[in-house]
């Protein structure tokens, strides 16, 4: 008999850190993970069984899918930012490719099991496009809907996922000669930055935030590649967990859209230089632009609208600009390197 598991594929990221553990703590102990590299120890007691794989392997997620009666997807594997634009080629096929792997996976999965498998799809603010600062700076915050014209492969790769997603969810095999409908039940969230105590940042544009205070806190000077005035929405990872667990959560009755929203706080490079500064009076951080990666910043909305969410799923972060640092990050990352 096959065994009943959650998959959460990238498991080893900073989302999945959070998002295993938050599962493992809520009493979820049928965790199947999947990652390039072993998972990490700290998780390893917390999930039923690892794979060490690639989402390129057709053959692996076969055999996942022979072995196991897989009943929801969180699809975290991607190659970030970044990373993506020194090789987006390899970008496109990780995460393009690599999703599309999974999302066949999730329909064979809901038509052996004769319901819809839950899909959890993070998309990302990459996925916008500000033609100009100057419109950035004037606009309300963005809505799913406005702005997607993305200037990173990352934020293509993320736009077109969404957009497979909802092909698979509402409109594959419409043309086939069964009329049973073998779709998935696919939820996209885009997140703003993500800020975690826990892990290190690795190859987001947006990792600025959470650089100047993992380098402040080991001693080490660190210079933005932002302005200080530059601002995108922010979140901690604590409300991310909470975002994926709340919309997979959600009756699907109760959602007027596929994709959402979510945000949590929005203040310059420049305020949080500053707060980092007052927690960690010893901090080194400067601001020296490098145009590509802050135009790619600067193309993203420096508010996002996350009115839906909050309507269609109850959603609400935990932590504001304030709490975020006092109550989770300063305190996580003193106990992280064992600060006095």
């Amino acid at each position: 008999m096959r065994k009943k598991v959650i998959l959460i594929t990238g498991a080893n990221g900073e989302v999945g850190h959070g998002l295993v553990s938050r599962l493992y703590e809520s009493g979820e102990r049928s965790i199947l993970t999947l990652d390039i590299k072993p998972l990490d120890d700290a998780l390893s007691d917390k999930v039923q069984a690892h794979v060490v794989g690639d989402i390129l392997d057709t053959a692996l997620l076969q055999r996942m899918m022979s072995e196991y009666e897989i009943n929801a997807v969180f699809h975290l594997a991607a190659l970030l930012s970044t990373r993506a634009e020194f090789t987006p080629e390899a970008a496109h096929r990780v995460n393009v490719e690599g999703t599309l792997n999974l999302l066949h996976l999730a329909v064979e999965q809901s038509r052996w099991l004769g319901y819809r498998v839950t899909f959890i799809f993070p998309s990302s603010i990459a996925v916008y496009g500000i033609p100009s600062l100057a419109i950035k700076n004037s606009i309300p915050p963005v809505k799913e809907d406005e702005y997607c014209q993305p200037t990173t492969m990352y934020g293509c790769n993320k736009l077109y996922c969404e957009h497979l997603g909802r092909y698979y969810s509402a409109y594959y095999r419409r043309l086939a000669a069964s009329p049973e409908p073998f779709t998935l039940d696919f939820r996209a969230i885009r997140f703003p930055g993500l800020i975690s105590a826990v892990t290190v940042p690795s190859g987001g544009t947006s990792d600025y935030a959470p650089e100047m205070l993992h380098s402040a806190a080991q001693g080490q000077p660190y210079n933005a590649f932002v302005d200080e005035d530059t601002r995108i929405p922010f979140m901690v990872m604590p409300d991310a967990t909470k975002a994926l667990l709340l919309l997979a959560a959600a009756p699907a009755e109760n959602l007027t859209r596929s994709i959402y929203n979510v945000t949590s706080f929005a203040p310059s490079a420049g305020e949080i230089a500053d707060i980092v500064r007052r927690a960690l009076p010893d901090a080194d951080i400067s601001f020296d632009p490098e145009s590509k990666r802050k135009d790619i910043v600067d193309s993203w909305p420096a508010q996002m609208d996350d009115t839906a969410a909050r309507r269609d799923w109850g959603w609400l972060p935990d932590y504001g600009l304030t709490s975020a640092f006092d109550d989770y990050l300063i305190p996580a990352i003193r106990q992280r390197y064992e600060m006095a």
